[in-house]
């Protein structure tokens, strides 16, 4: 086996049962088109392979290029980091990523995913347990936050199943997660999407503040929000998702965007 590299945030998936596991929540079907972020020893692409799918597998780690080549030949590689990559090049919109990400990379990987909406069906990835508890986040909850709000209005998210820290070569000292993550059609608006990422974040900017005292040290400081039916003295982790909608909506009519 070649070392796992950290600076890469590497540990390799050595347990097959796992692998079975998340290859049927993927259950790929011959008109799939299917890209795996960082196969690394090719654990999960193995079973892929044997799939009627169209596969590509994305690995930054120069390394394991050529190993995998002879092992998958009807897989196309790509030796690139997947943050870098237009996935427009792949001709399709309704693409499907799985993969276990590096968890280092996590959150650009998923943003990567709202910005790419339309093409994106949808994604099977193995994250941190904590990140997925984020992730998955019901208002008013101490994980509910900008990962939350942003993968509710974009998708639908679920926990698929929990997996041990044994199952991994070198063990992480963090338990992981299965997540499914389902994109939604109807968010087809660019400029809208753009502007409901920023107010989100604006509002989770600080976290323990208000509403209010947050937005006024974000780029919507200048914002009148006389005749906003939102309560402002609400803090970030009390608003609904249809409450950001409307907000972004109200910021967009005032033309604060």
């Amino acid at each position: 086996m070649i070392k796992p590299l950290k600076k890469f945030g590497q540990n390799y998936l050595v347990d097959r049962n796992i692998v079975r596991k998340i290859y049927d929540v993927i259950n790929p079907q011959i008109n799939d088109i299917i890209i795996e972020i960082g196969p690394g020893q090719g654990a999960l692409t193995e079973y892929l392979s044997e799939s009627e799918a169209k596969v590509y597998a994305i690995e930054i780690d120069k390394r394991v290029i050529e190993s995998l080549k002879s092992r998958f030949g009807n897989i196309e590689f790509i030796n690139q980091d997947f943050l870098e990559i237009d996935l427009i090049k792949f001709n399709s919109k309704s693409l499907r990523l799985v993969g276990n990400i590096p968890y280092n990379i996590t959150s650009p990987i998923i943003f990567k995913i709202f910005e790419n909406n339309q093409l994106i069906k949808d994604s099977v990835l193995m994250v941190q347990y904590e990140v997925a508890k984020r992730m998955t986040a019901k208002v008013g909850s101490k994980d509910y936050g900008i990962l939350s709000v942003l993968l509710q209005y974009f998708t639908e998210t679920e926990i698929c199943f929990k997996v041990s820290p044994n199952v991994f070569f070198p063990k992480p000292k963090v338990f992981s997660a299965i997540v499914k993550i389902n994109l939604k059609r109807n968010r087809e608006d660019f400029r809208f999407n753009k502007a409901f990422i920023s107010v989100v974040k604006a509002a989770f900017g600080n976290r323990r503040k208000t509403l209010k005292n947050s937005l006024s040290n974000s780029i919507f400081a200048q914002l009148n929000i006389k005749n906003c039916k939102i309560d402002f003295s609400k803090r970030a982790e009390e608003l609904y998702l249809e409450d950001f909608i409307y907000l972004t909506e109200f910021i967009l009519k005032s033309e604060q965007i």
